[in-house]
């Protein structure tokens, strides 16, 4: 038995590169969170670094070449300190087992000005041993324990540098997105017709292809993402195309293949029936091009996320025994689970299921919002009005949206400027 999965070529043995492929850690997210007292931190800050670990324990335990992640370490572009430590410490638990790693910046990595630094540019700045980062396009070869494999990278590109430019400094957002994808497709075409030999390539970009479906990440964009099409990314000379930024996970093509494996954890009720985890790649270097890749998927043990649905009709005499008896329906899912209770009633009954006693119904998931929908009127009773020391704002304004049915492009702006503004009005440390 040759380790690595070794193969016998000629006098030699070859190993099969082994890549670990992930994406949209974003650490930072704390929607339907508390704090943990025994940390101090918040319960989904915990959640996210659990599945990180998956990622890392399944690589070391694979004995991987190399684990290449896709963008969006984190969800704001200053991290804090803590979040910071926590993503090094599991970089440098790879590094210390031979691993190389491959960071890509994502759009979420990116400050907003052109001279601050990314997010993740510390690993380049302080040269850390086995760690490539990858700010701008451009093609690396990472020597692994397994033989050299080549990566062209396709990192997000910055929109205020384009806009910077005399001749763009009027065009419309439209115009400017048009011109970030020419640009994308022009930087790409470059990379690929300077590569040479046979040497196991694979393409990494933090891009939306117009045909990948999508996930939650629709609530943590402003306007409108440059679309790079897929023809684009599919040249043979890829034997595999490793993408991020879309956080539902999919394959979009499989001569070569063209993978996202999503975000590692469900950040909203958008991602409730996706499964989530990240790819293992493998790469036979004697196998003829377009034909010498194997991949699996692998699912991580996210936070499930449960919305229970109870329609009161008028005239219901005990409206308290009704949802009790919807709950029970779930009571196998509801352990440790975020629930998002759903009342829809008639305006008769808009008063008469306290909030005190339908918590009481669940008292054993991790988290719990709770939603009433009046049918006469067709709103929503504020959660601020009986819940606020409960919800968090951003939190009310995205049920709100959802209940609305704000359409998905009108509801990601307004998530955005409502999360600025309300950080602009908390205290400041």
């Amino acid at each position: 038995m040759f380790s690595h999965q070794e193969l016998q070529y000629g006098s030699h043995s070859i190993a099969m590169l082994k890549v670990v492929h992930f994406a949209d850690l974003h650490l930072g997210v704390e929607n339907y969170s508390h704090i943990d007292p025994a940390t101090g931190l918040s319960t989904s800050f915990g959640d996210f670094l659990s599945t990180l670990d998956e990622v890392v324990n399944f690589a070391l335990e694979w004995e991987a070449d190399l684990v290449l992640f896709c963008g969006d370490a984190y969800k704001n572009r200053d991290p804090s300190q803590t979040q910071q430590r926590e993503f090094a410490r599991r970089i440098a638990t790879l590094v210390a087992r031979d691993i190389p790693v491959f960071l890509l910046v994502g759009n979420h990595d990116l400050p907003n000005t052109i001279g601050r630094a990314t997010a993740v540019e510390i690993f380049d700045t302080l040269a850390v041993r086995k760690v490539t980062v990858a700010n701008h396009p451009s093609t690396f070869v990472i020597e692994t324990k397994s033989g050299p494999l080549r990566i062209v990278a396709l990192p997000w590109i910055r929109r205020s540098g384009l806009i910077s430019r005399e001749e763009n400094k009027n065009l419309s957002l439209e115009k400017i997105n048009t011109r970030l994808e020419e640009e994308l497709a022009k930087a790409l075409s470059k990379e690929v017709r300077h590569l040479s030999g046979d040497i196991p390539t694979l393409l990494a970009a933090h891009v939306r292809l117009p045909n990948a479906v999508l996930g939650s990440e629709r609530a943590m964009i402003i306007g409108h993402d440059p679309v790079l099409l897929q023809s684009n990314v599919s040249d043979p000379a890829f034997d595999y195309v490793a993408l991020g930024h879309i956080h539902k996970h999919q394959v979009l093509s499989y001569q070569p293949p063209i993978v996202y494996p999503g975000s590692l954890q469900r950040i909203d009720f958008g991602d409730e029936k996706d499964e989530k985890g990240f790819y293992s790649v493998e790469i036979d270097p004697t196998g003829e091009r377009g034909n010498r890749v194997t991949f699996d998927f692998h699912p991580v043990k996210a936070r499930q996320f449960l919305t229970i649905k109870v329609s009161i009709p008028p005239g219901d005499a005990n409206p308290l025994a009704s949802v009790s008896a919807q709950i029970s329906r779930h009571t196998a899912e509801i352990k440790d689970s975020i629930v998002r209770l759903h009342l829809q009633l008639p305006q008769e009954h808009e008063d008469t299921l306290p909030e005190s006693e339908l918590r009481r119904m669940l008292p054993e998931a991790q988290y719990l919002t709770i939603v009433k929908e009046v049918k006469q009127e067709h709103r929503l009773r504020s959660p601020l009005s009986s819940a606020a020391t409960k919800m968090k704002p951003i939190e009310a304004l995205q049920i709100y949206l959802e209940v609305k049915k704000v359409s998905p492009e009108h509801a990601r702006t307004l998530m955005e400027y409502g999360e600025k503004l309300i950080q602009e009005s908390e205290p400041k440390d």
